[in-house]
């Protein structure tokens, strides 16, 4: 079976602010989804939420939380990095996708061909 961070990378900076929201949040018992969804103004979206893990779900479990892709996201999240950018002109988590041949400008949705 192929886990979750063989197809994409997660960063230290995104990985702390991941194990912050856990913690902060309460969200114990569930795990980091990563997804994509029709939508946005190039044709799909990325979705970032914590859920509890869903059948046929690829799964990688890191030292604070688990990772969740559903089977149709992994063809487009594929060597995919997850980032995270703060500061006063950070924009939080950011997806750096080597697949997307096209993004809008705030970088929250994409095409591919």
């Amino acid at each position: 079976m192929t886990t979750a961070t063989e197809f994409v990378k997660i960063s230290p900076l995104a990985y702390g602010e991941v194990k912050k929201l856990v913690t902060e949040e309460d969200k114990k018992g569930l795990g980091l989804r990563l997804s994509v969804k029709g939508g946005g103004c190039s044709g799909l979206s990325y979705d970032l939420s914590f859920t509890p893990e869903e059948k046929g779900d690829n799964v990688t479990e890191k030292d604070d939380f688990k990772v969740y892709i559903d089977v149709k996201s992994m063809i487009y999240l594929k060597g995919m990095l997850l980032d995270y950018e703060g500061g006063l002109q950070g924009k939080g988590f950011v997806f750096k996708n080597p697949n997307a041949t096209s993004t809008c400008g705030c970088g929250e949705s994409f095409s591919v061909i």
